[in-house]
Order: structure tokens, then sequence, then C-alpha cells
């Protein structure tokens, strides 16, 4: 951008930073920091802009963006069968959204890195021994540890390295999984489908849903009955990976130019993101993200002012490059439409090369009468539809969606045709921060996303 200063990766250091970690040892976060600058890259430059490239194509409607993973990462669950159910669910939703939207659809996991978590207060209060004590809030396994305790809370700079050499085993495994031939994606009729057989669920939603399924099957096995040549492109097994960029010492340490490109690439992941507690155009953040040749997400919520957004837009993309920019909007289901409409108007008109996608799940948490969080499937859907009417009749499209979800059979999500209810969250909540959808709930909402844009 005309005017900008400088830009280095490191120059953030000189703005103001919001969610910054406090550490008390500054000799051991620059030690940590020489060390990750010194380890291999976990991704490439031709990954990268492979993604970016992809991302052009759904702004342009010849393809969709499918984004989804934990709330948060923890190192304890760097385990083959939670990476597995990770990567077994997006493949599954998007051979759904495949046959709904008629076009190729991209895969990004939120893993291999999403080991940060802003949070709404940096201390929290609870007790330790019997007393009640004020501790640093957990801010994500690259930072600190859940337990309430004050070792545990402590940030440690070490965690930076151990969380660099999680994601490089994830992503070891990932890759070993798609090289020998990653699931049996062919038999839609092997998935796991038995939220239909739930009494709450409707005979038209439960013939619907069998009709999607073993129409989904015959067509995959009718193109190879006819040797499609595209029927490979169209189930290949490719991922790739994202995580919010919210510890700039990590992200820079891996900062890097590249043989035979210009520029630098941040290669701790492909897409990595902005938070919306991070988006301040006079911020770290955005310092950071406006220096690397990575496509960059931006969390947009209800509180966004439509020309902030655009003077974002411009900061981060000066060069207008399509394939660029995320827009990720999480406007919760009773603002949206009062929200969305203006954002997308005022991006549009200017003519900026975006791709819209939609967080139904940010805007929409609840607490239930026990305190405990949650989101209700009910909600999250509606926020998805009322999301994809408001860009037809602004006569923009939406070219990708971003969940929190897991392959799991979690209960942290209430509602859906498994109809899991208050009572059932108790059986297995194992998010450390935020609730997810379980594989049931989004393998539904996968069918509902496909059956509604596929109508409109």
């Amino acid at each position: 951008m005309p005017g900008s200063p400088p830009w280095s990766p490191t120059s953030w250091r000189q703005r103001l930073q919001a969610q910054q970690v406090r550490y008390d040892d500054r000799d051991a976060v620059e030690a940590a920091a020489k060390k990750l600058a010194s380890l291999p890259p976990l991704v490439t430059s031709y990954e990268i802009e492979r993604l970016k490239s992809e991302i052009a194509d759904a702004q342009r409607g010849g393809r969709f963006i499918l984004q989804g993973g934990d709330c948060a990462e923890t190192l304890a669950d760097c385990r083959p069968e939670v990476i597995t159910a990770k990567l077994k669910i997006l493949l599954q939703m998007s051979l759904v959204l495949i046959h709904g939207l008629k076009k190729p659809v991209t895969r990004v996991g939120r893993f291999a890195g999403q080991y940060a978590k802003p949070r709404s207060s940096p201390t929290e209060k609870g007790v330790v021994g019997g007393a009640e004590v004020e501790l640093p809030s957990y801010f994500g396994d690259l930072v600190n540890r859940a337990e309430f305790d004050p070792d545990a809370r402590r940030p440690d700079p070490h965690l930076m390295v151990r969380g660099y050499q999680h994601a490089a085993m994830t992503l070891n495994f990932i890759r070993s999984l798609l090289d020998g031939g990653f699931a049996d994606i062919h038999h839609p009729d092997h998935w796991d489908l038995s939220f239909m057989s739930h009494a709450g669920l409707s005979p038209e939603r439960r013939a619907q849903y069998e009709r999607m399924r073993d129409t989904l099957a015959d067509g995959l096995r009718f193109m190879e009955a006819l040797g499609e040549k595209n029927v490979d492109e169209l189930t290949r097994v490719e991922f790739f990976t994202s995580h919010e960029g919210l510890n700039l010492i990590y992200e820079s340490a891996q900062t890097r130019r590249v043989p035979r490109r210009e520029g630098w690439y941040d290669l701790t992941t492909h897409l990595p993101w902005i938070g919306e507690r991070t988006r301040q155009i006079d911020g770290a953040h955005a310092e950071f993200f406006r220096g690397v040749e990575n496509p960059v997400g931006v969390k947009i919520g209800p509180k966004a002012d439509p020309e902030d957004v655009l003077a974002l837009v411009r900061l981060l993309n000066p060069r207008r490059e399509p394939g660029k920019i995320v827009l990720i909007v999480r406007m919760g289901v009773d603002l949206v439409a009062e929200r969305l409409g203006p954002i997308l108007g005022a991006v549009d008109a200017s003519g900026e090369p975006v791709l819209w996608s939609c967080d139904p799940m940010h805007g929409n948490g609840i607490k239930t009468s026990r305190g405990v969080k949650t989101r209700d499937f009910d909600a999250i859907l509606a926020e998805l539809e009322q999301t994809i009417d408001i860009h037809e009749k602004t006569g923009t499209h939406l070219g990708g969606v971003h969940f929190e979800l897991t392959g799991e059979d979690v209960t942290e999500c209430v509602g859906g045709a498994a109809g899991i209810g208050e009572d059932d969250l108790h059986e297995n909540y194992t998010s450390p921060c935020d609730p997810r959808l379980n594989y049931q709930q989004s393998l539904e909402l996968a069918f509902l996303l496909a059956d509604r844009m596929r109508a409109g």
C-alpha cells in the first residue's frame, strides 16, 4: 500500500499487540525463536501457491473451500486415531458438497498448528489449595497448559518448539496417509450415518439423507465404470493446513524467503488467519500478515464497520491479488441479517477480490442453565442459511465455510438429528476451549448445506 512503512518479519514488534503473551524469561523467548528459525519449514511455498490458486478459483465460483477442525489442538491429541478421524470427516463432508455443488472442493484443516487460542480476559480466577487465586488464562498449548495451577499457567517459551514438533509429526502422518490412499471414499454407504435412526428425525429428512447418500455412491461408481477421467480430480485426497496466527513470535520465526520466488512466506501453515480480537488495522497482526505471500483469512464479527473491513483488505492485499484474502464472517444468527449485507455491499462495490466464507460457529455460543458452554445446531444452520440468502440478494456468492468440528463422538453442541440435549453434554465433553460439532452433526450439516446450495 502506498505510504506503508518498510516491512520485515519483525516489524510487527513496533506495534501494539492484542492478545500479547507476557513471558518472564526474555532470553528463553529469544532462544526458542532462534531454534524455530533454524528448523525446516512445515509447509512449502509451492503448496501455499497452489492453495492460493484454488482460493482464486473459488472466488470466481469454480470451486468451494471447506475449512474445519478443532477449536484448539492439544499436544496430547497428536495421536493417529484423532488425526485420522478429523481427516475422515472433512473428506466425507467434501464429497457430499462435491455432489451437491457440482464443483471441486478444497479441504483445509484447522490442524498441525492450531495450538494457540485468544481469550476474552488475560487472567481468570479459581481455587488452588483451598484459596481463590488469579492466574493467567489458558492460551493454548503453544503458550501454557490447561490445568489450573501456577506452574501450568505460566507461559513457557519452549512450548513453541514443542508445538512445532507436534505439528511436524501431524503433517508427516497426514502426508503418509494421503500417499497411502487414505480411506474408502467411493462407498458412502459405509459411512457412519447412525444419526438417521434417531426417533426425532422426521421420515422426510431421513429419506432425504438416504437418497443423497445413495445417489452419491451411485454417481461415483458410474463415473468409474465409464472411466471418467475427472473422478480422480473430484475425489483426490488433498488437504491444506490452517491455524490462527496468534503468536507472532512463532509465526515470524518460520517466515523466510525461498529460492526462485519473490517475497516472504510464513511456512508454519498454508492459510493463517487473523482473529476477530486481533484484526486492528494499526495492530501487530495486520502489520505482520500484510508482508507474507500466504493467503490470509480474516475473521469478521458483528461489530465490524464496512469501511474498516475494506481498509484492512486493501492493507493486506495491496496488489489486489486473487486468492489472497478470505473474509470469514461470524455474525451470529441474531445479527447476520442486519450486519452482513452492508459489509458485502461495500467490499463488492470496491472491486477488491476476496473469498467470502461463513463461520456459523463463533457467533452462536451459549451457556446452559448449568453454566456449560455449548452451541445449538439449529442456530448454526440458521446462520448458514441466512448467509446464503443474503449473498443471493446482494449478488455475491458464498465461496466457503469454516467449522469447528471433530471426527469423534463428542457431546459438545446440542441439537441435530442425533438429538443431543443439555443433559447429554456431560457424556463426552472433551474440548479445552469451545464446543465442536461431532462426526454426526458435521456430516448432517454437509448434507443440509449441499441441499440448500443446490436449491439456490
